[in-house]
């Protein structure tokens, strides 16, 4: 029997719509928790083509929710035993893997290359860097973002409002799965829910998951939602930029201390106060911190009174 037949006999897939998938290129940013599901998820479903970027190593303390790797992966490469996993369940499709972070250098060619972008990253600023260049080049992109009892997911681009239309500003709290805390399900209900959006996006279902965003709260096991397809886009959006993107003339502002930070993120970086900045007159200020967070808001001030660019360098991007 055709490994596809459960899914070709539903009149949304049907044989064309399965050619559909097997010819399909979905890069997949991250895989961790929110990729445990949705890769076998993608590979079980036909996609022709799975693109898979992580730097990142099995750890103990994650796969309560990273269900795809075991105590033997502990210490390897998850992007590679991800990979495996995929090919294991469905021979058929291509993987290909990149043990690497996701970049503002390297992103530009890999979502080049796909038809879809999946943001399962643990990182908002990967999250602004794929939206920027999806909204740019037209390509859809599903992202979410869970944390402790509660997350979201949503479809972005690809004719749709960006990410930065929905969530404009930096956001409110800097808190990750590290800090605090998360729950193996709603992470894996997240994924699944990923999954399923770029299988809506790659058939051609209707109404479209972009322009949708989707919340989810474990606590009273509820979702809620609605759609921004009309919201605009904000007037000011401070890009991510790599270090090796800046120039001579940037102010480069290294904003960690030298505890936290005893070599700063760019040779030229100077260790100001944000106070500081307004007083220094440059075509471009690039606030350069860890997550990138940090950097945001003191972007957020410093627009009312500087009058030329801003950008933003995160540590764990670069």
């Amino acid at each position: 029997m055709n490994r596809y037949a459960r899914q070709i006999i539903l009149p949304e897939v049907n044989v064309q719509g399965q050619r559909r998938l097997a010819t399909a290129r979905v890069l997949v940013i991250g895989a961790g928790g929110l990729a445990a599901p949705a890769l076998p998820l993608l590979a079980g479903a036909g996609v022709g083509h799975i693109m898979l970027v992580d730097g990142d190593t099995v750890s103990l303390s994650n796969l309560h929710r990273q269900t795809l790797f075991t105590e033997a992966g502990c210490g390897r490469p998850k992007a590679e035993i991800a990979a495996m996993r995929c090919t294991d369940i469905n021979s058929e499709i291509a993987v290909d893997t990149a043990v690497q972070n996701l970049t503002p250098t390297n992103a530009p060619d890999l979502v080049q290359q796909a038809d879809l972008v999946l943001d399962c990253a643990d990182s908002y600023a990967v999250s602004y860097i794929l939206s920027d260049l999806c909204l740019a080049k037209g390509k859809p992109l599903i992202s979410a973002a869970v944390l402790g009892l509660s997350g979201y997911v949503g479809g972005f681009c690809g004719g749709a409002p960006s990410l930065r239309a929905v969530f404009p500003q930096a956001p409110d709290s800097g808190a990750s799965c590290a800090t605090a805390g998360v729950l193996g399900p709603v992470v894996g209900i997240m994924g699944a829910m990923q999954a399923q959006m770029a299988l809506n996006v790659l058939l051609g279902f209707t109404p479209s998951p972009l322009g949708q965003l989707v919340n989810y709260d474990a606590r009273s096991v509820a979702t809620s939602g609605f759609r921004f397809d009309t919201a605009p886009e904000p007037d000011i959006a401070f890009p991510f930029l790599a270090p090796s993107q800046l120039n001579a003339d940037d102010l480069i502002v290294e904003l960690r201390n030298k505890d936290e930070a005893p070599i700063p993120i760019h040779t030229a970086a100077q260790r100001l106060d944000p106070s500081q900045i307004a007083e220094i007159r440059a075509p471009r200020v690039a606030l350069c911190c860890a997550t990138g967070l940090r950097a945001w808001r003191a972007a957020e001030t410093l627009q009312q009174t500087w009058p030329g660019e801003i950008v933003l360098v995160a540590a764990a991007t670069s």
